[in-house]
């Protein structure tokens, strides 16, 4: 049977980042980090200051496996992968300004909008 590798860090850093994600304002941070590129982008800052954890499966098994509780545990409290995460929000986000002014609008305070100057 064929076995396959997965990288369960990558499971868990993904989970955590939409859970501390949540807590951020939605404009600029929730929606900038919808954006798949520099979502990726995020996730490589992460993945790249922590140690990545491997098995092995069964093809059969790829699709059941989960990442443990005990791993998530011992991963956030060594690494204080919440914090990695927190800075990588703020340094992905300062580096890739330039396309989120491209892909998200400014927001505007409605009373400015001209529509409402002319009643």
């Amino acid at each position: 049977m064929t076995k396959t590798l997965l990288n369960l860090t990558i499971s868990l850093v993904v989970q955590e980042l939409e859970s501390i994600l949540e807590t951020y304002p939605h404009h600029p941070y929730q929606e900038a980090f919808a954006n798949p590129d520099i979502k990726q982008t995020l996730i490589a800052y992460i993945l790249s200051r922590i140690p990545n954890q491997y098995i092995t499966v069964d093809e059969a098994e790829k699709a059941e496996f989960t990442c443990s509780e005990s791993l998530r545990r011992s991963l956030e409290s060594t690494l204080q992968i919440e914090s990695i995460i927190r800075q990588g929000i703020e340094k992905v986000l300062c580096e890739q300004v330039e396309d989120v002014h491209r892909y998200i609008p400014e927001t505007v305070d409605p009373t400015l909008v001209a529509s409402h100057w002319f009643g």
